[in-house]
């Protein structure tokens, strides 16, 4: 399972993630999207930590911190929707 940080400033780095939540546990592996259209961060990502448990000791101390002058958002993350189905019900994806 994966724990989902939103409300990230745009200048961090994967390595600045990885050191707060290794406070928490063993961190196998952080992901910062990027933006196919501008090529910046989007200001959220993705944690993965080697238990359960130490991830849900993240989410409770992280949820709702102040780090860089923003308000985190931690929460367990979905799973990621299939993109097809958003075509099934007549959305195309593009904007007009």
């Amino acid at each position: 399972m994966s724990v989902y940080i939103g409300n990230l400033s745009y200048n961090l780095e994967e390595d600045d993630v990885r050191e707060v939540f290794a406070e928490y546990g063993s961190v196998t592996r952080v992901s910062l999207p990027i933006d196919r259209e501008t090529g910046r961060k989007r200001g959220f990502g993705f944690v993965e930590m080697q238990t359960e448990a130490e991830e849900e000791k993240a989410i409770d101390e992280l949820d709702g911190a102040e780090w860089m002058e923003r308000v985190l958002k931690v929460n367990k993350a979905k799973p990621r929707e299939n993109r097809s189905n958003n075509r099934d019900r007549g959305f195309s994806g593009s904007r007009r």
